[in-house]
């Protein structure tokens, strides 16, 4: 699968503050992955701490806080990662998840999508 950027705003949660940045489109990602120094930048403080593994099989703990995500002229408060400085934004599925957006890896592009309730 082909990876693809995509711009974000990410916001605190008043919907005050925004910050636009390129973060990569990765279904395999739980969690949005935004650079620790914009989310304090924006008054965003870290709420707790959760375990992640990453591909290579380490697992850490990393810092979160609620944040507001806006994709695609969608919005939606979801959970963002603390990322390290240099990694780089990645927007996960769970935030996809809650703006209705899923992943067209041959076009490299975002879709809207429906709800399930089976």
């Amino acid at each position: 699968m082909g990876t693809f950027s995509v711009t974000i705003g990410v916001g605190d949660l008043a919907g005050r503050q925004f910050s636009e940045l390129e973060a990569m489109a990765d279904t395999g990602a739980t969690t949005t992955v935004i650079p620790a120094s914009v989310l304090r930048g924006l008054g965003i403080r870290p709420t707790k701490k959760q375990v992640f593994e990453y591909a290579d099989g380490r697992e850490v703990e990393l810092d979160m806080a609620p944040a507001t995500v806006r994709v695609e002229g969608r919005e939606t408060i979801t959970w963002v990662i603390f990322g390290e400085e240099g990694a780089g934004a990645l927007l996960g599925a769970y935030t996809l998840e809650g703006v209705f957006l899923g992943v067209d890896p041959y076009n490299q592009r975002l879709t809207p999508v429906h709800g399930v309730l089976k």
